[in-house]
């Protein structure tokens, strides 16, 4: 914003406007001045009475009452027609500079490669994630998700055994295995076929138990569907597990954790959302 702008006709009615008021309050004053010095014989007092203590007549001055009502006029006027509803707003103008420059991040940075997006989202991981989750992703010793895990088979063990407190999900928060029904043996093979068959990993270290998994799944089914998707957002998509979309998903909408929530990253766009998705799951991969 470029101050005194007397190009835009709202920096320049309401410089006006000041100094008139300044102007006609300078003149008034004066004036009061002069009529304080002047000896009065006689002056009408008021109908009000305290204890036989009556009081003069001070009715407002004219020229104040009426730059008090031009006041008011041009306080509505400056409101609703001048600035801020109609044009200037601090917060307005902060986010058309940051529309600005996210256009010009996202054109920059748009055919980043894989392995640029994850040397990017190391650094963002380093400043916005690494103070619960720990600079090497463990989690600090239980104090935050071990992102190690996260994407891989074995966090599907961890998740499925322990429950999860949800992203925020419509559906709710997800409850260990014991709450399920789901006996110790199938938790295994719950994992080896939601590796395999529905998630973004593709591979299973227990090729073996996938078709045990498949018939187990059917306990998990009911929240996220036969083919994992979920329900249209009522629970999370496992068809993007252990890809960077799953965790761009929980970067949206924030975390519960057992030890508090995650918030989403509403200040970081969706290039770096995606880069610090391809970070975490390298994490999982051991890249």
């Amino acid at each position: 914003m470029q101050w005194l702008n007397l190009e835009d006709n709202v920096n320049l009615l309401s410089l006006i406007g000041a100094i008139l008021i300044i102007l006609i309050t300078l003149v008034i004053v004066s004036r009061m001045f002069k009529e304080m010095k002047e000896k009065k014989e006689k002056s009408e007092l008021s109908d009000h009475s305290w204890d036989g203590i009556e009081e003069y007549k001070n009715p407002i001055p004219t020229g104040w009452a009426i730059v008090f009502l031009l006041t008011i006029i041009w306080v509505i006027w400056y409101f609703l027609w001048g600035y801020p509803l109609n044009s200037f707003s601090s917060i307005g103008q902060y986010n058309e500079e940051v529309a600005v420059h996210d256009a010009k991040f996202k054109e920059k940075f748009k055919d980043l490669s894989v392995e640029d997006k994850i040397v990017m989202g190391q650094n963002i991981f380093l400043v916005q994630c690494s103070v619960c989750h720990g600079i090497t992703g463990d989690g600090i010793n239980g104090k935050a998700q071990n992102l190690n895990l996260w994407g891989s088979e074995e966090g599907l063990v961890e998740v499925i055994k322990k429950g999860s407190k949800g992203m925020n999900f419509p559906g709710g928060e997800m409850p260990g295995a014991s709450d399920l029904g789901i006996a110790e043996e199938d938790i295994l093979a719950i994992a080896a076929y939601v590796a395999k068959e529905l998630s973004a990993i593709k591979k299973t270290a227990n090729e073996d138990l996938v078709a045990r998994g498949k018939q187990a799944y059917g306990a998990c089914a009911a929240c996220h569907g036969e083919d994992g998707k979920g329900q249209d957002g009522l629970f999370p998509d496992l068809t993007k597990y252990g890809s960077a979309a799953f965790v761009v998903d929980v970067l949206h909408s924030g975390k519960a954790g057992f030890i508090g929530t995650m918030p989403s990253f509403s200040g970081l766009n969706d290039i770096q959302k995606e880069a610090v998705g391809e970070y975490v799951i390298s994490l999982s991969r051991g890249e």
